[in-house]
């Protein structure tokens, strides 16, 4: 621990009290760090800030002011854990605990005092209410607050001195285990210490002197900043203070369990800490100061961590997703899974609290690409998972916890509740979804449409809205949400109804206080009602009555509102006598009951608590006398038989005979009942007890009183019966038959009137048809059995749909009578869409054309066209199909029209028909179907004519399928609609047509407005750049006026340059003047050889240019020849040297003398003797007379004289001359001079004649001075063989190799190589391979060893690898065959590569170059098993190589021969196993044409989407997202390597593609891939269940289960039946490459399991 002395410093100031002697008694730090308090001897408390200012002071008071203010000292002071009080302990036996508040200044009151029995010695305060203090006499006691009440913990017989150990400093050791004390800490004149006090974060120590004054230290271990914001202080090993440096803020980072804390840090945009230990992990939030400590074993720091979630922290590692809740020291969850975006992990924390759910914390996450898991962290169990048929993109659950969302890949936006496991799509192409926050309202766009749900409970209900942007975010807050679009460059909102978000999200939370509240802010309308009505509802189900009470009165509902009123009272007063919930009271409960119209309920409440009085009178005030009556008897109620009178007086006195009668008749007595019945108009009661009681019976003027008022009323079923029961049949018959009572007459009739029943089942029959009972009138009109009864029997069934009975029953008609029926059951049938049998009955009916036509409706065009050309011409069939067709169109049935129209082959008429009615896609469609070459020209008359009606988004669609992006833009200008035409520039014109059209929106604005537009879009130089560039000057200064200043210098140059190239050289020179550039101006006359205005312009704005002009026009003066003018003007231009220059390069060398002599005197010795150089050689004194005067000298006997002027003479165009005098020279040196000197001579002439290709004179030279090496050099490169091998062999052997060896140099470099051959012979083959003559080179290593043959033929081979010609070397090595080299493994592996990378091998014709790597790869491996290499890795993968080699040959052949096309399929199934040596994308579009082509299109499905997943992953560059769930359990590998580019052309990528979507879209085609017998897929060598390898067939690559052919050579096999297949394509087909193919098996496998087959 560092503890450093703070006195100096200004803001940790040493805090002066008083001079003198000013004892410290005590000090304490506040819990939150932010005060400490000092007391001293004087008895006031100072109170200063957490830098060491005083801010504050308050006195103390002694328990008795008797005794006076000094009669005590403070010994004991502590802060409360909020910080807001301070608990002072004193010697005057008393504790006073004083309020201080939050702030700085705030009153302080005395709230709690606790008075001792002895002085207070030492004080803490550990927890809220809790005080811990020691005593003078020895007790440790405990004050509350709360109660203002104080006990003794424990008492002792000695002093408390303090409550606290820290005394001295120490340090704990982490490696030693131990306490270790500190140095001590030495300050001058600090006196005894008489008090301490830590900082609570342990940062801070202050100690409290006899003479007042605290010191305060500084305590850390170390100290840093991190990135410039956070101060890092470490005051322990397991603590850690993070001080925000801007905000000052500080959060103590500290281990609980002692550890020590290695490196912080702070990440999640520098709001959440993240540190280690050894074996725990500190998390932080630092807005919230929530921190937590989680066990944590360390993973190297391999950890992510993920902060998109304000309440938990997302930690993954190893595929492990763990979850920490900030706050809580226990992780909240951890599952497994390998998915780490956050749009595929939903977390929600008790974000929305709802009624009745205390904790709600859930999770949702992907457990694989297609299946979600959600989980509950409270309980820490799954509660849901979703298997899903598509990859999940995105997820989220809703804030409660209880919905969740999810989209996949084809942009399908499901919902997924979790309580009942329901899962529903509620919207395709979605590409924007969000919940609203704070509520369960969604929002999605689906295209060009907002879609929001109000109430997710019913997703069908859906609110829906036109865009014509992008939703890019949702902003919810004062009062209103809004939907953020950016349509084109701007932003617009689109505002949500408050309303239903804000009253369904109170609603869902059981919230109906926050509901009400926010329904007092609406007026009353329709949609306020009906949520008044529902919250009214809710209110009462949750008991909140008072809520309810509010809702009816809002409606106008005041009787219910004034019950709820006097019902809450009755709760209220319970509630005030007896506590509790009101409403359990049992008053109140009834009531509530009764308000719910349930009497039972309310009775049985009332009867429970032996309430019977209060359930009486609650029936009596309903009039439910009934149930008063019941409820007297049930309890033996004295006042029963009151009741009962009271009751049946009432029931008079209201008129109510009926219920009168039923009374008595309760009471038995039945006359009196029957009275009253009668006198109610209730016969049918008065018979129903007369038929029940036999004596009532015999009474007959009492039945025949019944019997006339039945009759009268009409009753007569009931009369009928009365009749029966007193044995009169006819009047009973009678009555039956007038009351419809047809059952009971034909009873009766069968009995007593036989004769009758015919009669009367056809009148039943009449009278169910009457009563619309027409099945039940069938059988009784069959029963009745006559003609007239058979068409009543049809017309019935028919009228109840009793189609079959129908048919039955006309199939026993005969046809005249059916025929009319026939077609009406067709037509029923028909609408069932049973067309055969509605065909059967219409041709029974002799209604073909109804036949046909009914097909034509149901669209069945083949089998109307199938009928119609049965039964009628063809021209006739086209005019009833067109015809009909002009029908349906008029109906406006337009497919069905369209359909006729194609039947007939017409599609003209049809296209025509959708132009008429402007149903343009239909057309589009069609068109694109019969007449593709018009297609574009058809968008495009489209696109025109839909602009000319104004509908300019249809347009444009059209004009884009053109291709006419330009057409759309130009349309969207015109109209004014600029957004629109930027949109289209940027989507479809390339990456400059956008900047063009908004140059062109922002010229049309022009001004500001202009400039604003270019800046938003960013291209606001570039703008006006672009005008500049296209001349558009006025409007270029116009935007750097207003907003690119710096550019107008700029933009003049470029006017000016503009208007120079127009000839306009004046207004050219003004703005170079402008543009700050007047030497261009200057440059522009000079060009124009305008030097009267180039001098002008220079000695006006560019002095410095002057002399420039001044040259030019002295250049222009020299090409006139008028070099006087040209000399003047150049010495006006201070250049004599130019002058000089110009003379010299004229010949006029004495002007250029004269000009050196006045001008420039320095130069003029130089151009003397440059002036004698060149008269010496045009004049006498040049070649020829050095010649004449080195023959003097030479005549005058000075040879060394001679030979130096013979040495000086150079070629002149004679090079004899040159050579006679380089000659003599040599030859004077040699007779006359010394040998030193004669040697120098040789030695300089001898390579000069050498360089003049004398090559012969100079080796006599050297030979005359015994130089035999550069003798034999001169005649080496004078190509003289002969001549150096002589002179070596005869004057010096040893140079006889020399020349050999540059001999062979020679040959070489001459490419000789014929003669070079007889030489050197590796030598002449390295030069051929030099002279990239392979063909020599191999020929002629064909005459050498294997050794050496080998050696060119892979370097040829190398080559032409290099050059792209893999088959070439594949030749060669099929001519010269395989050695097993290891240095050639890397050649044999490049050229399967190659072959099996290239194009255009999947086809018959590529057989040969199959063959010829086969064979080559045959070769090899044959070597190789004789070689070192036998049986290693490269020898197995050779013959892998081989097998995959022999698979493609065969392939080949077999797709020669038609009846072997499902061999070549499955061949080329089984090279995916080989997929880690082939070009993955390669082999499964391959697999899946061949499996597509024989029409397996389940597996040919699986392959094209594999290979489109392979195309995808080649364009991203990486395999991680590939799904492998299609090949599990298969041999296909997963791992294989990425193709560095895609091997299909994209137009054949993008038909599979189109293939691949067309069948999905269908979902006819299971996704699996075809299993066996083995139950595994069939294609696969291994079984995954068993581990069990089968063999491949050597015809088909499929494993062999059965029928197994083997051959001589171990492992090779065939399945029987695809060797018999093959071997008989080769009896029928006589196919070469086919037999070639069963050859080389016979090589390969050591012969055929039969020899009667030839290869002939």
């Amino acid at each position: 621990m560092h503890i450093e002395h703070l006195s100096k410093c200004l803001v940790y100031a040493k805090i002066l009290l008083k001079d003198g002697a000013a004892k410290v008694t005590c000090m304490a730090w506040s819990q939150n760090n932010a005060k400490f308090a000092v007391c001293t001897v004087d008895r006031v408390v100072l109170l200063y800030d957490e830098h060491g200012e005083r801010r504050d002071k308050f006195s103390t008071k002694p328990a008795d002011m008797k005794y006076g203010r000094k009669s005590y000292m403070v010994k004991g002071m502590a802060f409360s854990p909020d910080s807001t009080k301070i608990a002072i302990g004193q010697t005057d036996n008393i504790i006073y605990v004083y309020k201080i508040g939050e702030d700085w200044g705030d009153k302080k009151v005395i709230c709690n005092k606790f008075i001792q029995t002895s002085a207070v010695t030492s004080l803490q305060w550990p927890a809220e209410h809790i005080i811990v203090f020691g005593l003078a006499e020895g007790k440790v006691r405990l004050a509350n607050t709360k109660t203002n009440k104080s006990s003794t913990i424990y008492g002792t017989d000695s002093y408390v001195v303090s409550l606290t150990t820290k005394l001295r400093v120490l340090n704990w050791s982490p490696r030693r285990s131990i306490w270790e004390e500190a140095k001590p800490k030495e300050i001058a004149n600090l006196y005894t210490v008489t008090a301490l006090a830590w900082k609570r974060d342990g940062s801070r120590l202050c100690a409290g002197t006899l003479c007042g004054g605290v010191e305060q230290f500084d305590c850390c271990l170390r100290r840093s900043i991190y990135k410039n914001k956070f101060e890092l202080t470490y005051v322990g090993p397991s603590q850690v203070i993070v001080k925000n440096l801007s905000s000052g803020t500080r959060v103590v980072l500290k281990s609980h369990y002692g550890y020590e804390v290695e490196e912080v840090k702070i990440l999640g945009k520098e709001r959440y800490l993240v540190a280690h230990t050894s074996d725990t992990l500190l998390l932080g939030d630092l807005n919230t100061n929530r921190l937590s400590e989680v066990a944590w074993q360390g993973s190297g720091g391999n950890e992510k961590y993920f902060f998109e979630n304000e309440n938990v922290c997302m930690i993954f590692n190893a595929g492990e997703l763990t979850l920490v809740e900030y706050g809580s020291n226990d992780t909240l969850g951890s599952v497994r899974t390998e998915f780490m975006n956050p749009h595929l992990i939903s977390v929600r924390i008790n974000e929305r609290r709802q009624r009745g759910m205390e904790d709600n914390k859930k999770l949702a996450y992907l457990v694989d690409i297609k299946t979600i898991a959600i989980v509950d962290l409270t309980g820490g169990y799954n509660i849901g998972t979703i298997s899903h048929e598509s990859r999940v993109d995105w997820l989220e659950l809703n804030e409660t916890g209880h919905k969740l969302l999810f989209r996949d890949r084809k942009l399908r936006l499901h919902l997924y509740d979790i309580e009942s496991c329901s899962k529903t799509m509620i919207l395709n192409f979605c590409s924007y979804v969000q919940w609203v926050p704070g509520s369960d309202v969604l929002v999605a766009q689906n295209r060009n449409s907002l879609c929001v749900w109000y109430n997710i409970e019913a997703p069908e209900r859906v609110t829906t809205s036109s865009i014509r942007g992008d939703v890019v975010g949702l902003e919810r807050g004062g009062g209103k949400t809004e939907v953020m679009v950016t349509e084109g460059v701007t932003a617009v909102a689109y505002t949500l109804d408050e309303g239903l978000i804000e009253f369904g999200t109170a609603i869902d939370d059981g919230n109906y206080t926050r509901a009400t509240a926010f329904l007092e802010t609406l007026e009353m309308t329709p949609e306020t009602e009906a949520m008044w009505k529902t919250l009214s509802k809710l209110a009462l189900e949750a008991r909140q009555l008072h809520i309810a009470e509010r809702c009816f009165s809002a409606l106008g509902h005041v009787a219910k509102a004034r019950f709820l009123h006097e019902t809450n009272e009755i709760a209220d007063q319970v509630s005030r006598e007896y506590g509790g919930e009101g409403t359990d009271f049992y008053q109140v409960r009834a009531r509530l009951a009764m308000l719910e119209k349930n009497y039972k309920l309310a009775e049985m409440i009332f009867l429970e608590q032996n309430a019977v009085e209060e359930a009486m009178d609650m029936y009596q005030e309903l009039h439910r006398w009934d149930e008063c009556i019941a409820v007297a008897q049930a309890k033996g109620h004295p006042a029963l038989e009151k009741l009962r009178r009271s009751y049946y007086q009432w029931l008079m006195d209201t008129q109510q005979e009926e219920r009168a009668g039923e009374l008595q008749e309760s009471q038995g007595d039945g006359l009196a009942a029957i009275s009253l019945y009668l006198k109610a108009g209730l016969p049918a009661k008065a018979a129903r007890l007369v038929l029940a009681r036999e004596e009532l019976l015999a009474n007959t003027e009492l039945v025949e009183n019944i019997t006339a008022a039945l009759i009268k009323g009409e009753l007569y079923e009931r009369a009928g019966d009365l009749f029966e029961k007193i044995r009169n049949p006819e009047r009973a018959l009678e009555c039956y038959c007038k009351g419809s009572a047809f059952m009971k007459a034909v009873e009766l009739a069968r009995l007593a009137f036989p004769v009758e029943v015919v009669r009367l089942e056809e009148a039943w029959g009449d009278h169910l048809v009457q009563q619309k009972q027409l099945d039940a009138a069938i059988n009784h009109y069959i029963e009745a059995s006559s003609a007239r009864c058979s068409i009543k029997a049809i017309e019935a069934a028919l009228g109840a749909r009793q189609w079959k009975k129908a048919i039955y029953i006309l199939d026993l008609q005969d046809r005249n009578t059916a025929s009319k029926y026939y077609p009406r059951v067709a037509q029923h049938y028909a609408s069932l869409q049973e067309y055969e049998i509605a065909e059967e009955l219409y041709i029974k009916g002799d209604r073909t054309k109804d036949a046909i036509d009914m097909y034509t409706r149901a669209g069945r065009w083949e089998q109307a066209h199938k009928l119609a050309m049965k039964c009628m011409r063809p021209e006739d069939v086209s005019v009833l199909y067109i015809t009909q067709a002009q029908e349906m169109e008029k109906q406006g049935k337009y497919r069905e029209a369209e359909r006729l129209y194609v039947t007939v082959e017409e599609p003209d008429l049809a296209i025509t028909m959708f132009k008429k009615h402007k149903l343009y896609d239909d057309m589009i469609r069609l068109v694109g179907k019969h007449h593709p070459d018009l297609l574009s020209d058809t968008h495009l008359h489209l696109g025109k004519e839909l602009e000319a009606e104004g509908r300019l988004q249809e347009a444009e669609y059209h004009y884009l399928e053109a291709q006419e992006w330009k057409a759309t833009v130009n349309m969207y200008r015109s109209n004014g609609l600029w957004e629109e035409a930027y949109r289209v520039a940027k989507a479809h014109g390339g990456a400059n047509a956008h900047k063009h059209v908004a140059y062109l929106w922002a010229k049309s604005l022009g001004g500001e407005s202009a400039v604003r537009l270019l800046t938003k879009l960013g291209l606001l130089e570039a703008a006006v750049d672009h005008a500049a560039d296209n001349c558009s000057f006025e409007f270029a200064f116009e935007l750097s006026r207003l907003a690119l200043k710096h550019k107008t210098p700029e933009i003049h140059l470029r006017y000016a340059m503009y208007l120079e190239d127009e000839g306009k050289f004046e207004e050219a020179e003004a703005e170079f003047i402008r543009a700050g550039k007047p030497k261009e101006a200057v440059l522009m006359f000079v060009h124009n050889q305008d030097w009267e205005a180039a001098q002008r312009v220079a000695e006006a704005h560019d002095p410095d240019s002057v002399a420039e002009v001044l040259v030019g026009q002295a250049r222009g003066a020299l090409e006139e020849k008028d070099f006087q003018k040209a000399e003047g003007l150049l010495l006006r231009a201070q250049r004599p040297g130019l002058a000089l220059n110009y003379y010299k390069e004229a010949g006029l060398w004495s002007d250029a003398l004269r000009i050196c002599k006045d001008y420039v005197p320095g130069q003029l010795e130089a151009l003397q003797e440059e002036y004698e150089r060149e008269a010496t050689k045009k004049g006498a004194r040049g070649m020829e007379g050095l010649v004449d005067q080195a023959r003097q000298w030479e005549q005058a006997g000075e040879y060394s004289r001679a030979v130096d002027c013979y040495l000086k003479v150079r070629d002149s165009g004679s090079s004899s001359l040159v050579e006679k005098c380089w000659m003599k020279a040599a030859e004077l040196a040699i007779k006359f001079l010394p040998p030193q000197r004669s040697l120098e001579v040789v030695r300089v002439v001898g390579p000069q004649l050498i360089g003049i290709g004398k090559h012969s004179a100079a080796a006599e030279l050297y030979l005359n001075l015994d130089l035999v090496k550069e003798a034999i050099d001169a005649f080496i490169e004078g190509e003289e063989w002969n001549k150096a091998k002589r002179v070596a062999k005869e004057l010096d052997p040893r140079y006889e190799d020399y020349v050999d060896q540059h001999y062979k140099e020679f040959l070489k470099n001459k490419g000789k190589v014929d003669s070079l051959v007889g030489v050197d012979v590796v030598a002449a083959l390295d030069l051929y391979v030099e002279q990239g003559q392979w063909d020599k080179c191999i020929e002629t290593a064909t005459k050498q060893n294997y050794q050496i043959l080998h050696k060119y033929v892979a370097l040829y081979a190398t080559h032409l690898i290099r050059e792209g010609a893999y088959s070439q070397a594949l030749a060669l090595y099929v001519q010269h065959g395989a050695p097993a080299n290891p240095q050639n493994f890397n050649i044999y592996k490049r050229i399967f590569t190659d072959m099996v990378s290239s194009p255009g091998t999947n086809s018959a014709e590529a057989y040969h170059n199959w063959a010829d790597l086969r064979d080559v790869l045959f070769n090899l491996c044959e070597n190789l098993v004789k070689s070192s290499e036998a049986n290693s890795p490269a020898h197995e993968e050779f013959e892998t190589m081989l097998l995959i080699a022999h698979y493609y040959a065969t392939r080949s052949a077999a797709q020669s021969v038609k009846q072997l096309e499902t061999v070549a399929a499955r061949l080329s199934v089984s090279l995916l196993r080989h997929t880690q040596l082939l070009p993955a994308d390669k082999a499964f579009y391959e697999a899946g044409l061949a499996a597509k082509a024989v029409g397996w299109e389940n597996m040919a499905f699986i392959f094209l989407n594999r290979f489109l997943d392979l195309t995808d992953a080649i364009e991203e560059g990486t395999l991680d997202a590939l799904d492998h769930s299609d090949f599990q359990d298969t041999d296909i590998p997963f791992e294989v390597p990425l193709p560095a580019k895609q091997h299909v052309p994209e137009a054949q990528r993008e038909e599979v593609r189109d293939w691949v979507l067309t069948v999905s879209m269908d979902q006819r085609l299971e996704q699996v891939l075809p299993r066996d017998e083995r139950g595994v897929y069939e294609a696969s060598l291994v079984a995954a269940s068993t581990g069990v390898q089968a063999l491949p067939c050597l015809i088909t690559g499929y494993p062999i289960l059965r029928n197994k052919i083997e051959f001589k050579r171990p492992g090779k096999a065939a399945n029987k039946d695809n060797w018999n297949k093959f071997l008989m394509a080769i009896k029928t087909s006589h196919s070469p490459v086919c037999q070639d193919v069963l050859k080389f098996i016979s090589q390969w496998c050591g012969g055929l399991p039969s020899t009667s087959f030839s290869f002939q």
